[in-house]
């Protein structure tokens, strides 16, 4: 049996995450939302809603379906200008 949606999207937020070097934090802030609601979604005490889907797939400049279709096409549909450069690793390493 394969992931349930929520799984995928919890995992593709995850990886858009890692490949841009985004904080929670910084995607609460996107959302309008706190770090600990973040959390709470990312670790399934909560549900993502489909304007956080929305504006997460604008946020990372990517389609919704894409966003969607799980962690890999959504970093195959990442532009290149969202990809974490390697000083954004190193902030993400110490902690600015």
């Amino acid at each position: 049996m394969g992931l349930s949606l929520e799984e995928s999207l919890r995992l593709t937020v995850a990886a858009l995450m890692q490949a841009t070097g985004e904080s929670q934090r910084a995607v609460a802030s996107v959302l309008g939302l706190t770090q600990t609601q973040v959390s709470r979604r990312q670790s399934g005490a909560a549900s993502w809603t489909l304007d956080d889907v929305d504006a997460l797939a604008v946020h990372y400049g990517i389609g919704s379906l894409d966003l969607l279709a799980g962690p890999t096409r959504a970093c195959e549909a990442l532009p290149a200008s969202r990809h974490r450069t390697a000083a954004t690793a190193k902030r993400g390493r110490s902690g600015e």
